[in-house]
């Protein structure tokens, strides 16, 4: 998947469009009473698999669905390193509905790089957004462990536009969603099959959602399946098409880029509400072996305290790197993707090691159902499961380093 700062600057055509959101909702910063009572509500819901409502109803009317716009059209203006800071702040009080948002946020993140670069083509979500529209993701699926370039959703063309039919994965914001970037396979030829990537709408005829969601991590987002029969999509939502298995889209290289920085960065918030709770917990615990001092002092603790806090960190400054660096037009080009796959993978590798640690740490509490410290373990399981899987990152990075397909060396 190409990614680059100009971010390919795809023909622009005719399209023109405008702005003109009556009365955007003004950007509201978290402030503490905001988060403690998002904290609470998260182990409720969690307890009870039920939607981030109360969160919701709050962070709608803070303006953080369109935190990321540009503030010119009526948006926060959050660049990605700020939209991502807040996204780690948020997952500190709340995993889930940190996550679940990211799959809005990725897609407006991208529409306002690409109206910032002058190209319009997906100024309709910004548009939506600050109509008060919500946007999921329809990219996970059953089959097909290359998300985006490949697909096992058919895409058959029609007069005007295109027939949807398939069944999406992980759609996140389940009982909320209005807007849903899909992708799909057109196959009508055979020897040149196509990605179809666009928007489909929740009462688009031939949707159902299918309201699935019992797991054990992440349990608020509510991230049901969407089964599509035969939904017609025009051509006004269609977003690109592209040969199938291939990268060369800046529409989707600027939304994956996004929503991987701003995914990682809510496991960066599980990791560091895991290492406050461990730190608390030692200065709250005394010792008989240690002459009644707390286990703070404890030099195999303190080992471990310090372990967690430096895997913690470097992920943390790896991906507040990628953010400035892509908000300042670094030239890291061809090795965007590289960046940003090999981050994830070490951000799902570092919160599972701090994580399992703090609950170490911590002492056999931690197990209790009702310690967040237990939700934060289950929610820490999740990352390992976000595109590309570990085994999908190691074989691309390391056959792009060593320039060879992924099957084989090329010939």
């Amino acid at each position: 998947m190409t990614i680059t700062n100009e971010t390919n600057r795809i023909a622009d055509g005719d399209r023109v469009r405008t702005h003109q959101a009556a009365a955007p909702v003004p950007f509201v910063d978290f402030d503490e009473p905001m988060l403690e009572r998002f904290r609470a509500a998260a182990a409720i819901d969690d307890r009870d698999n039920t939607f981030f409502d109360s969160t919701h109803a709050e962070l709608a009317g803070a303006g953080y669905y369109t935190a990321n716009l540009p503030s010119a059209v009526g948006g926060g203006g959050l660049n990605m390193l700020e939209m991502g800071r807040r996204q780690r702040r948020l997952a500190t009080y709340a995993p889930a509905p940190a996550l679940a948002t990211c799959m809005h946020l990725y897609w407006t993140g991208a529409a306002a790089d690409f109206h910032r670069l002058g190209e319009s083509s997906l100024d309709h979500v910004i548009d939506g957004a600050l109509d008060g529209e919500i946007y999921s993701s329809g990219h996970a699926e059953t089959g097909n462990d290359v998300p985006v370039v490949l697909s096992t959703t058919d895409a058959e063309p029609v007069d005007g536009g295109y027939r949807i039919t398939g069944r999406k994965l992980f759609s996140s914001l389940g009982p909320i969603w209005t807007r849903n970037g899909f992708h799909s396979m057109d196959s009508s030829d055979p020897d040149a099959p196509m990605i179809i990537h666009g928007f489909l709408h929740r009462d688009d005829p031939g949707v159902t959602i299918v309201e699935n969601w019992d797991t054990i991590a992440m349990r608020s987002s509510q991230s049901h399946d969407v089964v599509l029969d035969s939904v017609f999509v025009p051509d006004e939502r269609v977003a690109s098409v592209v040969p199938a298995g291939s990268g060369e889209d800046p529409v989707t290289g600027t939304a994956f880029l996004w929503a991987l920085a701003l995914v990682c960065n809510v496991y960066v918030g599980i990791a560091e509400r895991a290492l406050e709770l461990a730190i608390a917990s030692l200065h709250a615990k005394t010792s008989i072996g240690l002459g009644g001092r707390t286990l703070a002092t404890s030099p195999m603790l303190q080992y471990q305290v310090a372990d967690m806090w430096i895997a913690l960190d470097g992920v943390r400054s790896s991906l507040d790197m990628i953010a400035t660096d892509w908000g300042d037009g670094v030239a890291h080009d061809p090795e965007w993707e590289l960046r940003i796959v090999g981050a994830k993978q070490r951000t799902s590798d570092m919160v599972r090691f701090v994580v399992d640690t703090a609950m170490d740490v911590a002492g056999g509490s931690s197990i209790r159902n009702d310690n967040e410290m237990s939700r934060l373990l289950r929610d820490s399981r999740a990352a390992a499961y976000h595109a590309p899987a570990a085994a999908i990152a190691h074989t691309g990075i390391g056959a792009a380093l060593l320039s060879t397909e992924p099957a084989g060396p090329s010939r």
